[in-house]
């Protein structure tokens, strides 16, 4: 049984939506630390309606944030209890983002997903195993969960931006790289941008780049 995620929305600028941004946060976060960039985002797609989840447990590392599934090295879990939340998180967010798409009256080529950190593993995991494809993956400063199962288990390869600061230390910056060979290698249309001097988070080069591969992945008006 899926468990429902609250959410925040934004409208689309024209008042007329005819594409959608999800954004997925990270650990310790919630929808709302990412809602913010529709700010910046929205007035360059006016057409585009944002929606970001909060994860569905809280976090125990943060317990004024959410998680989508607990991190060993962060809150002392297990890796069987990792193993056994991301499988649950990736059916709660798949059973959302069908509700979304429908709720929306959108279909999955119109939806882009927008993951920071954990929201970024949980878009690179969840996404490749739907049978339709979305429009794009924005994959910040994130990883790839077990990439050696990817190119066996993807049924759908939409195109995928990865954007990664090179100063990061949460995330290892090498991840960007181990991502990005098995993405290429699993047959998917890949992109990359080096946010230089950067840590764990998101630099305006990195949010210009992501910009414009939404304008040009999005359907136009």
């Amino acid at each position: 049984m899926t468990r429902e995620l609250k959410f925040g929305r934004r409208a689309a600028h024209s008042g007329k939506a005819r594409s959608l941004v999800m954004f997925l946060h990270g650990y310790g976060a919630d929808g709302a630390d990412l809602l913010g960039l529709a700010d910046s985002l929205g007035p360059h797609l006016p057409d585009t309606v944002f929606i970001a989840p909060d994860a569905p447990e809280p976090c125990a590392g943060n317990p004024f944030g959410r998680q989508w599934f607990p991190i060993p090295w962060l809150d002392g879990s297990s890796e069987a209890e990792a193993t056994s939340g991301i499988t649950q998180a990736a059916d709660d967010l798949s059973a959302f983002l069908d509700a979304t798409l429908a709720e929306e009256a959108m279909t999955p080529s119109q939806l882009v997903v927008f993951g920071f950190s954990q929201g970024t593993m949980m878009a690179l995991h969840v996404l490749p195993r739907r049978p339709a494809p979305v429009a794009g993956i924005v994959a910040f400063s994130g990883r790839l969960v077990a990439p050696e199962r990817l190119a066996a288990e993807a049924v759908s390869k939409p195109p995928v931006l990865l954007v990664h600061g090179d100063q990061d230390p949460m995330v290892p910056f090498e991840d960007m790289g181990f991502a990005g060979r098995a993405l290429t290698d699993a047959g998917f249309e890949t992109y990359g941008h080096v946010m230089k001097g950067t840590g764990h988070g998101i630099a305006p080069d990195g949010l210009s780049v992501a910009l414009a591969f939404l304008k040009e992945r999005l359907p136009a008006g």
